[in-house]
């Protein structure tokens, strides 16, 4: 395993974090149980540090506060079986039953006619991609989720859009809701992948009668497999998948949907957990939620893998990478794909990758630059950069060279050649490329922004410390001789008091004009996403021993999308991130203060 010490220590750190924010959270909850509107989360799997371990609340935490009579009998998932198992006999005994006779039934404006239907049978989880319908049922008017429009039922997001999470006690502007995103009323199948979960929570946004689930989880051993199997053993709607772990794979932090409906599929890709904090219930946590529809084509009319636009190959690969079942993989060439042809998907796929050609360069930040390369916003000039992270691993000058460089289209080759040129060339090399590796770092040191929270902006949040949890750093890290401090800027939201679980990397590409004084914008794009700022979320490109060529070490399972935003204005018109405004959602207040006279927030040494 060709990976360094500090990646090995961050685990450590994380860890302790993880505990951490559990026990505080736990004794809130105690507390103040109605501090967090998404209920009880007594048995959720709350993982609260990516690069982490899967944990679960009630063996994480060191001090166990008491359970409520609600959290016993729960297991891992936070599913009481005694209770479903009640739910599942009442259903029974109702299906059993004959509805009374139509004549004796009395039809007024308060009947709700649907109650009287018969159950119907629900579609397998191989036809709910396929099949134009399915057993599905409607919201009553009013409820979250449920629109009749023709807009609706041909999808809302034709040509994509991204969207903050909605925060309760904000106004609504540019933002969406969970069951918005669902649209439940004739949601035929889920697939569903999260780093935290609260499956409880997450099935109350759900009919679980109607809708197929598969749920994408992280277990690193066949023991915590079975478990979650046992615990969903009585949901025949849902199934469960679980990406590799195997070897130096840490963490299955990707974040992505797929909703079928009878008429279009939405592909959702959220920077937030399936938590309720994540989705702004309790007020104090944002998200960014990047959605496109793509109608479903006439039946017979499917594409292969060659007509399918970047976007729809690199999603189709990563699907398969995850383990989804193969009637799934096959289902998503019967829809159209062409709107996503000035989009890329994105994605880190824990392992080694070794190769040639396709293996290494298609995923982690090798991956990101053949993305920006495959839509033509390659440039080599000096670029803008700035990431919004709420996760930050133990970086180096050297790792922001890699994903500075492979945001400009670098493939990962021209770090990896300064790196790990041999002894022999090593002089000659430095001589001759010294002077772009010193250009390189000026220009990260005055182009490239980091945004995280200050302590101060932390402690006047709206949750206060105690929803710090999720956003980890160490002063190990920052305080090493090694880590770029220059580079970072305090994460303030635009919503007062909001913080943000947001993993957005804004790019713009600048030249000078060669009369004039101020510069013309030549375009820029924007990735969304679940990859935080670690070499744990983009990889690492080592020298293989067998091979002697390239190998990427990837530790976690991530993905996003780049979008472009393309303008021809100068920059006197359009300052800062203010060219993203309109297409992209700015949550952060900008420019930002830097950390000269600011402490970061660290939770874990709280």
């Amino acid at each position: 395993m060709d990976m360094s010490s500090g990646e090995e220590d961050e685990d450590e750190q994380l860890k302790r974090a993880l505990a951490l924010s559990l026990q505080v959270q736990q004794e809130s909850s105690v507390e103040n149980p109605k501090k967090d509107s998404g209920g009880d989360s007594a048995g959720a799997i709350d993982l609260t540090c990516d690069d982490e371990k899967p944990s679960i609340s009630a063996s994480s935490v060191r001090h166990r506060t008491v359970p409520s009579e609600k959290a016993v009998g729960h297991g891992m998932l936070g599913l009481d079986r005694k209770i479903m198992e009640q739910e599942r006999l009442e259903r029974k005994r109702k299906a059993t039953l004959s509805p009374p006779p139509r004549m004796r039934v009395r039809r007024t404006m308060e009947t709700n006619t649907d109650t009287l239907k018969k159950p119907q049978p629900t579609p397998s989880v191989r036809s709910s991609f396929l099949t134009q319908d399915g057993g599905k049922t409607r919201d009553p008017p009013g409820s979250a989720g449920t629109s009749n429009t023709s807009e609706t039922q041909d999808g809302r997001f034709r040509c994509g859009v991204v969207r903050k999470t909605w925060a309760f006690g904000f106004a609504r502007e540019e933002d969406i809701k969970l069951e918005e995103v669902l649209e439940r009323h004739d949601l035929t199948l889920a697939v569903l992948s999260s780093f935290q979960w609260d499956v409880a929570w997450l099935l109350g946004k759900l009919d679980t009668a109607s809708t197929k689930l598969i749920m994408v989880m992280q277990a690193k051993d066949e023991a915590t497999k079975q478990q979650y199997r046992h615990e969903t053993a009585e949901m025949p709607n849902l199934r469960l998948c679980f990406p590799s772990m195997e070897g130096q794979i840490n963490c299955m932090h990707s974040k992505l949907m797929l909703l079928a409906h009878p008429k279009y599929l939405r592909v959702v890709i959220p920077t937030a957990n399936l938590v309720p904090y994540d989705w702004g219930e309790s007020g104090v946590m944002e998200n960014t939620v990047f959605i496109i529809d793509l109608p479903r084509q006439p039946k017979g009319s499917g594409v292969s893998t060659k007509e399918l636009t970047f976007f729809g190959q690199e999603l189709v690969y990563f699907c398969k990478a995850m383990g989804l079942p193969p009637e799934i993989i096959n289902s998503l060439y019967d829809f159209d794909f062409s709107a996503t042809n000035d989009i890329a998907f994105v994605h880190t796929i824990g392992g080694t990758h070794v190769g040639d050609t396709e293996p290494w360069r298609r995923t982690g930040y090798c991956g990101l630059g053949r993305a920006v390369r495959m839509l033509n916003l390659d440039i080599a000039q000096p670029i803008e950069l700035d990431f919004i992270a709420s996760s930050i691993g133990a970086i180096t000058i050297e790792f922001l060279q890699m994903l500075y460089l492979a945001a400009q289209g670098d493939d990962g080759l021209k770090e990896f050649g300064w790196r790990t040129i041999t002894t022999a060339r090593r002089k000659h090399s430095q001589d001759q490329d010294q002077p772009e590796r010193l250009q390189l770092i000026q220009e990260i040191e005055n182009n490239f922004r980091l945004y995280f929270p200050s302590r101060d902006t932390v402690l006047n949040s709206k949750g206060g410390v105690e929803c710090g949890g999720p956003i980890c750093f160490s002063s190990r890290w920052y305080n090493a001789p090694s880590f770029p401090q220059k580079v970072l800027r305090d994460c303030k939201s635009v919503r007062e008091g909001l913080l943000m679980h947001n993993k957005i990397l804004y790019v713009q590409k600048r030249q000078a004009l060669a009369l004039a004084p101020s510069l013309i914008h030549q375009g820029g794009w924007a990735y969304i996403g679940s990859a935080n700022c670690s070499e744990s979320a983009w990889g690492k490109l080592v020298r293989d021993k067998g091979t002697k060529g390239p190998k990427l070490n990837c530790r976690n399972w991530e993905c996003g999308v780049i979008i472009p935003v393309h303008h021809g204005e100068t920059l006197d018109a359009k300052k800062g991130l203010d060219v993203f405004k309109g297409k992209i959602p700015v949550p952060i207040q900008y420019p930002a203060g830097d950390f000269k006279n600011r402490q970061p927030w660290y939770y874990a040494e709280e």
